[in-house]
């Protein structure tokens, strides 16, 4: 399943312990917690172009499935990680103490990304 599209974030959920777990201050938490967010998705075979755009943040991750590759965290930090997909329409990788996975299906994508025992869920749809 091809992931290439742009997509609208629709809902989200424990994005305020999330982002105090991961050590954004309350000032950017609130500021972020009502924008919506753009995801455009390029991929080529393996390899992937991510640009999130939230408000006028713009956060762009390239990588290839399986190779080491610099990917910038929701804090803005780069941090060095390997992204593996698992089936055809699932991404992992694990952003220092940040574990992501990206889904798929349909028009839907989902994203969880948990640290210790906090998840944060974002679901965006095809636009």
């Amino acid at each position: 399943m091809s992931f290439n599209g742009k997509f609208e974030l629709q809902s989200h959920e424990n994005f305020e312990p999330f982002m105090k777990a991961i050590g954004l201050s309350d000032e950017l938490i609130e500021k972020g917690k009502d924008i919506k967010s753009i995801s455009e998705i390029v991929q080529n075979g393996k390899k992937f172009k991510f640009t999130v755009t939230t408000g006028s943040k713009v956060l762009i991750n390239e990588f290839t499935i399986g190779e080491e590759a610099e990917l910038e965290t929701p804090t803005g930090e780069k941090v060095k990680a390997v992204v593996q997909m698992e089936g055809d329409n699932k991404l992992v990788t694990n952003l220092k103490k940040i574990k992501s996975v990206t889904e798929i299906k349909g028009d839907i994508i989902t994203n969880i990304m948990t640290v210790g025992d906090i998840s944060y869920t974002r679901i965006s749809k095809r636009i």
